[in-house]
This record gives C-alpha cells, sequence and structure tokens, in this order.
C-alpha cells in the first residue's frame, strides 16, 4: 500500500477516484464521457452549480460574495489580483514568507505599486513576520496562508482596515476561516479540493470594477463572474471531481471534523519529530504548519538511506522540495492519520537501527 505524502498533486479520496472513473466512462447515465460532454450541457451547468453551493456552505461564504471556478492556477492570480484591485496611484502591501508570496509581488509589481512590508528570508522563510504595519491607505494586503516549501502556517492574520487578499492554495478546507475576513481568497485546486486545472476564487462584490484600468477579459472577475465560471470552457474534469471531493467532505462532517483530524494528524508527526535523535523541524514552533510538515536529519548523510528506506515502508512523496532538501510530508485532508502513523513507525524503526 501507498502512503501519499506527496505536495500537490496530492492525494484524493479513494471513492472520490472510484466516483470520477466512472464519470470517465459514463457520466449521470448520459452514455458519455465527463471528459466529452459539452460544458453547456444541462448535466456539466448542475456540476458547476453544486461545487460552487458546496464552497459557500462548507466555508460559510456570506452574502455579498461571488464563487467561480476559474484555470491558470493560483499563479494565474498572482496577476490578476492585481489587474481587478490595484488602481493607479495606489499601492499594494505583501508579506513575504516563501517562494510563491515572492512570485506573488512579483507579478504584482509587473502592473502597478507593490510593496514589502515584512519578509521572513533573513531566516530562510522559517517563520511568519509579526508587528508589522501596513500603510492604511493600501490598496490591498496580500498573503499566503501556508508555505508548503518552508513548513509554516500563519493561524492567525492580522487585523487591518485594508481588504486582505490570501493565497490558500494549500490550506484551505483545512480549518475554519471567517471568509467575512479577507476581501479575496484564491486557492489552486490541486491540495484539498481536487485534481490540478482549476482555481477557487471567493470574491467580495463590492471591490470589483475599482482599479480604473481596462482588464483582459479572461483576467476580468466581474466578466467571469458574469459568465457563471463560463467565459469560456471551464476545466471540466478538475471542475467535477473537485464536486465530488466537496461532496466527501461533507459528508465526514465539513470543515470543523476535518480541522480536528488534521490537528491530529500534525501532532502525531511533530511529536515524533521533536522526540527522535535523528530528525528536527525546520520551522518555527509557533509558526508550523499542519498542512505541510518539513524536517531534516541532525546527519545529512543519513537523508539518502531514511528517504529509501521510507519509500521501502510505502510512504511516497516525502522528499524536500528542490530548493531546500530535507524532508516534506503533506498532510492534506484525505490523507488518513493510519499513513501517518506508517511514517512515524518508520522513523522510530530507522533510528533503532541507526543511533
Amino acid at each position: 500500500m501507498k502512503h501519499n505524502f506527496g505536495a500537490g498533486p496530492c492525494i484524493l479520496p479513494q471513492e472520490v477516484f472510484k466516483q470520477a472513473s466512472q464519470g470517465v466512462l459514463n457520466f449521470n447515465d448520459t452514455g458519455l464521457s465527463i471528459l466529452e460532454i459539452s460544458h453547456r450541457a444541462t448535466e456539466f451547468v448542475a456540476v458547476m452549480d453544486e461545487a460552487i453551493s458546496l464552497v459557500k456552505e462548507l466555508l460559510n461564504v456570506p452574502e455579498g460574495y461571488s464563487v467561480i471556478f476559474l484555470q491558470g492556477g493560483a499563479s494565474m492570480q498572482f496577476a490578476m489580483t492585481a489587474f481587478n484591485l490595484l488602481p493607479e496611484g495606489k499601492k499594494a502591501a505583501f508579506l513575504e514568507t516563501g517562494v510563491w508570496a515572492k512570485k506573488a509581488f512579483a507579478e504584482a509589481k509587473l502592473i502597478g505599486d507593490a510593496e514589502v512590508v515584512a519578509s521572513s528570508k533573513d531566516k530562510n522563510y522559517s517563520y511568519i513576520p509579526k508587528d508589522y504595519t501596513i500603510a492604511a491607505d493600501s490598496a490591498y494586503f496580500h498573503c499566503t496562508s501556508n508555505n508548503t516549501i518552508y513548513g509554516t502556517q500563519m493561524h492567525n492574520f492580522p487585523k487591518t482596515s485594508v481588504g486582505t487578499v490570501a493565497d490558500m492554495s494549500s490550506d484551505i478546507f483545512s480549518k475554519a476561516i471567517n471568509v467575512a475576513d479577507f476581501d479575496l481568497i484564491y486557492a489552486g485546486a490541486q491540495k484539498n479540493v481536487g485534481p490540478a486545472g482549476a482555481t477557487v476564487v471567493i470574491v467580495k462584490n463590492d471591490i470589483l470594477g475599482k482599479s480604473g484600468r481596462t482588464i483582459p477579459s479572461m483576467l476580468d472577475y466581474q466578466k467571469q463572474i458574469d459568465a457563471e465560471s463560463m467565459y469560456n470552457t471551464p476545466p471540466v474534469f478538475s471542475v467535477y471531481v473537485s464536486m465530488l471531493n466537496l461532496r466527501w467532505l461533507k459528508a465526514k462532517g465539513g470543515v470543523a471534523t476535518i480541522e480536528k483530524e488534521n490537528i491530529a494528524k500534525a501532532k502525531a508527526l511533530y511529536t515524533e519529530i521533536d522526540r527522535n535523535p535523528l530528525f528536527k523541524g525546520t520551522a518555527a514552533v509557533e509558526d508550523r504548519s499542519n498542512m505541510s510538515v518539513c524536517f531534516v536529519m541532525e546527519n545529512a548523510e543519513l537523508e539518502k538511506p531514511f528517504l529509501k528506506f521510507a519509500e521501502e515502508k510505502g510512504c511516497v512523496g516525502i522528499k524536500g522540495h528542490r530548493s531546500v532538501g530535507g524532508f516534506r510530508a503533506s498532510l492534506y485532508n484525505a490523507l488518513p492519520i493510519e499513513s501517518v502513523q506508517v511514517l512515524v513507525d518508520a522513523m522510530k524503526e530507522f533510528a533503532a537501527k541507526n543511533v
């Protein structure tokens, strides 16, 4: 059995895979595959409607917000947010906590004025900055809620009069959030939502149409809202599987239930990292991520042998990002705690043989 700790595209529930595979062969008894059905067909419009409805229900999205499914991944949102929300003469504020936050800032700078208000680059992004100032006249404040490469997570968001934009690609639906605290949330699907190809955007309606610029149609949130996520052909299969996965999450008890499971998984793994003499965590304890657990070995020469040992136990996808090395265990919603226990047991066994 494989225990998939991959950072994304990542593990999804087995029952979702089975339902999706049936849809590939015969979608809703139409005699057509989900891969070939028209996105304008009544059956697929119902899928899109249900996917949007489930996002709203599971996250308690308040009135006055729209939910859309787009393409281009979270990386497209780096530019799209700036096109829509950054007027000339205004400056966007960015919190730099890792590679993706840095890229989001760089894209915004291509479109308008932006500044980094705080950064954790000085310690290789191993912590979340605190006690920084966001200028009251900022166009918006942008942050990345979870940093997969470095294993840090924002457990709290700053209180500010400025609208907050959050990239929640790797922890959306993993814990309760108050959507009303944000003007815009975006997330690539391929972590906790569904397969790669779709991006979920939750946007406060009254912030739109104020940039003062002409926006390319595909990058205009209002046009995408007006077209009900179908300005052009949407990523049909990704939206379909996302809908199935959100159904699965609802059936489990929703975000409140999965948050408890995610906390338990992270606690089990961090406890072993802190206890085991061969391993050490890389993120500041108070900022450790419950989704992306990053760690290294005290003796770097043992990293390759441990990686091989863990893979022999069925643990795949734990190799750290190429830019930082070490290990990274992604504990997304669909990963069962039994898989975490297999990794913990492998760490214990390896230590018994190598201490």
